[in-house]
């Protein structure tokens, strides 16, 4: 589920990236299976928990497995809402360097779910809190890329609706981010059975878009 949903990131950003109408198409069917996952591990877990007794390390895993599949189901939901608006910038006029600028950021984001699930496969708490402790840099590229696309629309009126869907596309990959961290402090809690102590590292942006994925 966890190379599923990373691909999906991967393929998204592609798709925006290279105007790939195919790939966005395919994307957004494939989404079904992360839903078809998702549903499979929580009867799992829930049989588990109901059927086996479990003790509190085996609980902690169970019901980490439960958190852990629906931060990697919301991924895919965001990155298939990223194909479609992708659809939509594929029929009209490129916006190249801020195209440029979200290909970067989702490069970034993708390389930190990776992280982050192979700290999750190894049970290595500490490279998980690595991805922590580093999710304001991207924070820092929604802030970067938000202002750009808003000095950019002021001034080109006819490239407005192109940049909006470039606002949500960072938008959800910002969110993509903090389902990144979400799996971090998910592994924290099931290896030491503790909530992760102190805020994460963020950057606040005041008048950003916000979409829901669906």
């Amino acid at each position: 589920m966890g190379g599923l949903a990373e691909a999906q990131v991967v393929d998204a950003v592609d798709a925006v990236v290279r105007r790939d109408v195919a790939l966005a198409q395919a994307l957004i069917v494939r989404d079904l299976r992360l839903d078809t996952f998702q549903a499979e591990v929580e009867r799992r877990a829930l049989r588990l928990i109901a059927e086996h007794r479990p003790d509190e390390a085996d609980l902690r895993r169970a019901i980490s497995t439960l958190k852990l599949a629906m931060n990697l189901e919301r991924s895919g939901d965001l990155a298939r809402n990223i194909a479609k608006r992708s659809l939509a910038l594929s029929a009209a006029e490129p916006l190249l360097p801020l195209v440029g600028a979200i290909e970067r950021m989702g490069r970034l984001v993708a390389a930190r779910l990776r992280e982050v699930l192979d700290a999750y496969a190894s049970g290595e708490v500490e490279l998980a809190l690595g991805v922590w402790r580093r999710d304001g840099e991207v924070d820092e590229h929604y802030e970067s890329l938000f202002r750009e696309l808003l000095v950019y629309m002021a001034n080109e009126p006819n490239a407005v609706a192109s940049g909006a869907h470039l606002l949500f596309i960072a938008k959800n990959l910002e969110r993509i981010g903090d389902h990144a961290t979400n799996i971090a402090e998910i592994l924290h809690f099931q290896v030491t059975g503790e909530e992760l102590a102190g805020e994460r590292p963020k950057v606040s942006l005041p008048g950003a878009p916000a979409e829901a994925a669906r």
